[in-house]
């Protein structure tokens, strides 16, 4: 769907905003209560879809043994789950600033909240199902942990949007795959699930505020807007697993990382995953050249 498409379709049907409020009253999750917190994990289980191991496809892969794959999984899964819980941190600032002197009266407002309150739930579920995998409280690198501080002080609307839909299209296309796959442990397929079905409200709410925002757009914002989302895209996608995940897994770092970095069966399933993320920022002229490079160097293009 183009962004023209999205501006009309809201038109005809009434505000973006009410439709998600609605759906959020019909099909909401409390995590504390659907996740299976209580059941021993299972040593044999992974933590994520095998296929979408940093090292799934590489020689290294190949000479772990079966237990060994299971363990990396597991820590790469919580890896990305703590990527999860610090962007989702900055992103329910950046919503929150957004919404300062905002209607409240406004059905954006009130699904603003209700986004947040989602977020927070997700978080805990993030933090509670890294620690079910038996994992370490993993964080982005120092460097990136300090960019993030000043995104989200800088970030103006539709750059926050934007950024807050890149990092969930990323995260909904793999989380899909492990939802379905029975080989990844039960009480993660849940908490995927939940996030899906969850985050697919909030990315619809980012794409719509991302095109009305971005009307009228001049080239110097559009070209401004169009960079920074595209570097805070590399910074989240580079981040999602850390070194340490690797060490964690009992891995020889300095080969995982290498092997990680040429491994072309992970890039090309990040840039399936963003296929349809790259549509909708070409249709709403945020993939500008400089952007496009930016993505390319982060495997999304």
């Amino acid at each position: 769907m183009t962004a023209a498409d999205i501006a009309t379709t809201t038109t005809r049907e009434g505000s973006v905003a009410e439709r998600l409020l609605a759906s959020s009253a019909t099909l909401s999750y409390d995590p504390s209560v659907e996740v299976d917190w209580d059941s021993p994990l299972d040593p044999g289980h992974h933590g994520a879809s095998p296929e979408w191991s940093t090292l799934y496809g590489t020689p290294y892969w190949q000479e772990l043994s079966e237990s060994q794959r299971a363990e990396l999984t597991r820590q790469e899964s919580a890896s990305v789950a703590c990527t999860g819980i610090w962007f989702e941190i900055i992103l329910q600032q950046m919503m929150l600033r957004d919404m300062y002197t905002a209607d409240r009266t406004s059905p954006e407002f009130q699904w603003a909240l209700t986004e947040i309150a989602d977020e927070c739930r997700h978080s805990i579920m993030f933090a509670r199902g890294a620690a079910k995998l038996n994992a370490p409280a993993y964080l982005p690198k120092r460097r990136v942990v300090e960019l993030g501080r000043l995104f989200k002080t800088i970030a103006w609307g539709e750059t926050a949007y934007a950024a807050i839909l890149v990092a969930e299209e990323v995260l909904d296309v793999m989380q899909r795959d492990w939802m379905r796959d029975e080989l990844v442990a039960p009480f993660v397929r849940t908490i995927n699930n939940i996030h899906v079905v969850e985050e697919s409200r909030h990315m619809k709410f980012a794409r719509d505020e991302v095109v009305k925002r971005m009307q009228g757009a001049g080239p110097l914002r559009r070209q401004a807007t169009a960079l920074l989302v595209a570097a805070s895209a590399y910074h989240i996608v580079t981040s999602m697993v850390s070194d340490r995940a690797y060490a964690e897994a009992g891995l020889d770092v300095a080969r995982a990382k290498r092997e990680a970095a040429g491994n072309e069966h992970y890039k090309s399933m990040l840039r399936s995953s963003c296929r349809g993320l790259m549509e909708f920022l070409h249709s709403a002229g945020l993939l500008t050249g400089p952007a496009s490079a930016i993505y390319r160097k982060a495997n999304l293009l």
